[in-house]
């Protein structure tokens, strides 16, 4: 199956592959619960993102998620080189647009939500440097593309197998060249089984309690397989005592070394 744009969007920075795919049934149910959490953007809010109105019920979140995005752009832009950047996840693509003004930088958007990949796509049309690629990675969509940056910001929970999403990554990353996982949070032994039930009465309270079917509880320790390095920890004690500090962990993964 093809999925065809309506004849009135002309969108020439978006890829729609002639193949179907097996998330329809995910996306109803995000789109829903996105919509019940009142998650759902205009294409005029998307533009201004991470800028929100302070009467906005998100707000609060919103203030770190842009906190977390300028330290993410100033690290990559301290790299002075170009930089080809893959966000896996992109949503609504106001995270890719916020990348693409790093000097040299050129951005791909993927993700299996056409309802917010199309809206990114709309929004972004004229943002030369974006493009945005309605798929799975998992699928073999980008095979034979490599990256000098791999990006998942607010999007990890929402695979199951934290080992093989990244060892896919991995495959197309350059060989200098860097996962970062933002705007995710990690858990221990010791807390993951709370925040499953958090998170399942959350969805439960939106009468979609078979969202929590689609969304994933990582361990820390999962990345232990793994040549990581930790850039900013939530539970350090130092950022545990900041005036309303980042509460995701900020992970950067590279190539084992030879």
């Amino acid at each position: 199956m093809i999925v065809q744009l309506p004849d009135s969007a002309i969108l020439d920075n978006l890829h729609i592959p002639g193949i179907s795919l097996p998330g329809n049934i995910f996306e109803k149910r995000y789109i829903a619960c996105r919509s019940r959490e009142k998650r759902i953007y205009t294409d005029e809010e998307v533009i201004n993102l991470p800028e929100t109105a302070t009467s906005h019920p998100h707000y609060p979140e919103w203030i770190i998620r842009k906190r977390s995005s300028e330290k993410l752009h100033q690290y990559l832009t301290n790299k002075k080189k170009p930089l080809n950047i893959l966000e896996i996840g992109c949503g609504n693509g106001w995270l890719s647009h916020q990348l693409s003004s790093i000097p040299r930088s050129k951005v791909t958007g993927l993700d299996i939500n056409f309802t917010e990949i199309q809206q990114a796509a709309r929004v972004f049309n004229g943002v030369h440097r974006i493009k945005f690629i309605y798929g799975d990675i998992r699928s073999g969509i980008l095979y034979g593309r490599q990256f000098d940056i791999i990006l998942f910001a607010a999007s990890m929970q929402y695979f199951p197998a934290l080992d093989e999403i990244l060892e896919l990554s991995l495959e197309h990353l350059s060989p200098d060249g860097e996962i970062h996982i933002t705007d995710s949070r990690f858990y221990t032994s010791k807390t993951i089984s709370a925040a499953k039930q958090r998170s399942y009465d959350h969805f439960r309270s939106l009468c979609l309690p078979e969202m929590a079917d689609h969304y994933f509880h990582h361990k820390i320790t999962g990345l232990d397989q793994f040549n990581y390095k930790v850039l900013y920890n939530p539970q350090s004690l130092i950022n545990r005592f900041m005036t309303n500090p980042i509460p995701f962990h900020w992970i950067r993964i590279k190539k084992d070394a030879i």
